[in-house]
């Protein structure tokens, strides 16, 4: 083996490195879903005191909770399948349609998608509770979410215009 293929084969098996980080986002994802049923738990028992606020407050939290989730699953298994190696799925497994068709470029375009929509969620939490935020605060998060609006636009248009001039 010459030395340059030996170091293109460790170069490549290097990918195998990643398997340890999505393995420990296995371990977030149980932390966020013992989070949410915690949140959910501790609110039952007041839920009739609640005011339709308070509630919407609790809704927008648990919602938050479970996009963040959403993202973590989308990064395990499509940055597993694009970077490590794609799975073999038996005709019996209902793996999800999106599975076989997510790249590098979708990937980034739903992680953003995702974060502006869990910062546009966070902001309507924040509004309902404008009591205890500052417009300082207030401000900064409709400019956090309008940038990350922004630029999940400009990918999705650099995106499309590279698909286009691919083809």
């Amino acid at each position: 083996m010459t030395p340059i293929r030996l170091i293109e084969t460790i170069l490549f098996a290097s990918r195998w490195l990643l398997v340890p980080m999505y393995l420990a986002l296995l371990v977030l994802l149980v932390l966020l879903g013992a989070y949410f049923i915690g949140e959910l738990v501790h609110a039952l028992p007041l839920v009739t005191q609640l005011t339709e606020n308070q509630l919407l407050v609790l809704s927008l939290s648990l919602i938050d909770l479970l996009l963040t989730a959403n993202l973590v699953v989308v990064v395990i298994i499509s940055g597993y399948a694009s970077f490590v190696r794609r799975p073999e799925f038996h005709a019996q497994d209902a793996s999800p349609e999106w599975m076989g068709k997510i790249n590098f470029s979708n990937l980034k375009l739903r992680l953003l998608a995702a974060i502006t929509v869990i910062g546009a969620v966070h902001l309507l939490r924040s509004f309902l509770e404008v009591d205890s935020e500052t417009d300082h605060d207030l401000l900064w998060q409709v400019v956090i979410v309008l940038v990350f609006g922004v630029l999940s636009l400009m990918l999705a248009v650099t995106d499309k215009l590279t698909e286009s001039g691919d083809k």
